[in-house]
Order: C-alpha cells, then sequence, then structure tokens
C-alpha cells in the first residue's frame, strides 16, 4: 500500500522547504503552508529560473506571534512583524488575481541586498491565495526514480525539485497517481481529490537546496513522456481538499474506489 513518504511546506512562496512529521489540511490546502510571496519591483510573482537566488532562504513563521524570520545565504538574518502596510498589488497567480500588500522594510532591504535587484515580500489579503492552481500537489517517489533512470542520474534524485506538499511511496508503477485523476484519495484523516497533472518549469532543473542547475528535468520528462495537448511537460498532479483534517509521514494513501 502507498504510504506518505514526506511534506514539503515552507511559510514563504519558493524558499527553502520544511518537513514536518505531520500538517493539517483545510479547504485552502495545508495550513501554514505559503503566507507570503516574493515580487519584483514591478510588483510581478517572481518564476521559473528566477526563483533560483532565493530557494536556499530558510524561511520561518510563528503565527500566535506573527513573527517571521529569513536566513539568507550570505549569513544575514532578517525577522520581525511582517506588516502588510506597503503597496496595495493585484498579482497574477497563473491566471488568477491575488490582492496583497507588500512588506516593508527590513525583509525587502535585505532581500534585495542580497539579490542584487529589487526584491520585496508581498502578504495576500486572504491566507491561502499565495498557492499555486490548486490547494494541494502529489508526486510518487517511484515516478520521480523512473525519470532519474530515464536521465541517467546516478543515486537518488531529490523529489523536493518538485515542491509538491505530498510525497507518496509505495505505488505499484510510476506515474500511477495520474490515473487518480477525478478520484478521492484518503490520505490519514485527509480526503482529497485528484486532478489534472502538473505542468512543469525549469525550477525542476535546479537543486532545491542550492538553486543551481543539476539535472536535465524538462528535456528527460518530454523524452520519455512527451508533451500534453497544450505541449506542457507533466510531472506530479493537482489535488484539491474535499475532507479536512491531519496526515502523518507513513499514513496510507488509499484511492477509493
Amino acid at each position: 500500500m502507498a504510504r506518505v513518504a514526506r511534506f514539503n511546506v515552507t511559510p514563504v512562496k519558493s524558499t527553502s522547504l520544511h518537513h514536518p512529521d505531520r500538517l493539517r489540511f483545510d479547504a485552502r490546502g495545508a495550513i501554514g503552508d505559503r503566507r507570503f510571496f516574493f515580487v519584483d519591483g514591478d510588483g510581478k510573482r517572481f518564476s521559473g529560473a528566477t526563483k533560483a537566488p532565493i530557494l536556499p532562504v530558510v524561511s520561518a513563521y510563528d503565527e500566535d506571534r506573527d513573527h517571521l524570520e529569513l536566513r539568507l545565504p550570505d549569513g544575514v538574518v532578517v525577522s520581525g512583524r511582517p506588516e502588510a502596510d506597503g503597496e496595495a498589488l493585484l498579482v497574477d497567480f497563473y491566471g488568477r488575481r491575488v490582492s496583497a500588500r507588500v512588506v516593508d522594510g527590513d525583509f525587502t532591504e535585505a532581500l534585495s541586498r542580497y539579490a542584487g535587484h529589487e526584491v520585496r515580500l508581498a502578504r495576500p489579503d486572504r491566507p491561502g491565495d499565495a498557492l499555486d492552481v490548486r490547494p494541494v500537489t502529489l508526486v510518487s517517489l517511484e515516478s520521480v526514480a523512473e525519470l532519474a533512470e530515464h536521465g541517467g542520474h546516478d543515486g537518488t534524485l531529490d523529489p523536493g525539485r518538485f515542491r509538491m506538499t505530498i510525497e507518496i511511496e509505495g505505488v505499484s508503477r510510476p506515474h500511477e497517481e495520474d490515473s487518480w485523476a477525478g478520484r478521492e484519495v484518503r490520505v490519514g484523516e485527509v480526503l482529497l481529490r485528484v486532478g489534472t497533472p502538473v505542468p512543469r518549469c525549469v525550477v525542476t532543473t535546479l537543486d532545491p537546496a542550492t538553486g543551481k542547475r543539476d539535472f536535465p528535468t524538462l528535456r528527460v520528462i518530454r523524452d520519455y513522456r512527451g508533451l500534453n495537448a497544450e505541449r506542457e511537460l507533466e510531472f506530479g498532479v493537482y489535488a484539491e481538499v474535499v475532507r479536512p483534517g491531519e496526515a502523518r509521514v507513513g499514513d496510507p494513501v488509499e484511492p477509493i474506489e
């Protein structure tokens, strides 16, 4: 039986991933995930290769105190209350308009100095709005191992490059999760409804710990899986929360007939 192998969440979108032993889910996805995100000087969301310098940034958020800490790769640590009192934004999230405000002050100053260009921290007006197309994503380690084999990768390929909410292991074949589209899947107390496959971008070619390019992910997916009808490269699946609850590492992952 398939089981939860690892969770991947982070309080600030595109920063280093956390791997808690348990997660609580509500209709908006994993509680506490992607509370904040980054925008450039024009108020546009960072995407693709522009995320590379941000991936190694370590973020920590204490919701009770409303206190955020960012540890930058250059050794600088900036922390404080992330007051959303800056410029009002309307940011494009894959065709979905998200209203947010810039968190001015030390965060923007430290991030921009580190990156060498303007990087601003933004806080969505509604928690959960900084997630991607769907609130939850899922991939099997068998699929990642298949990708690594096709790409001639020596050793284990870090699945964190896909930044999926839930990594599972123990499916009967690689990409079995694709066949769950439209079905409900029980993960611990949580009930998910699996949706469409996730189209992948250049960030999957980067080492999630360093932001350096280390594997030709997109080329390998294209060579052995091809393109979909929209000429996108698919890997892993989206899901929505049907029944909220808690899930833990090791919990069974059971498609419901």
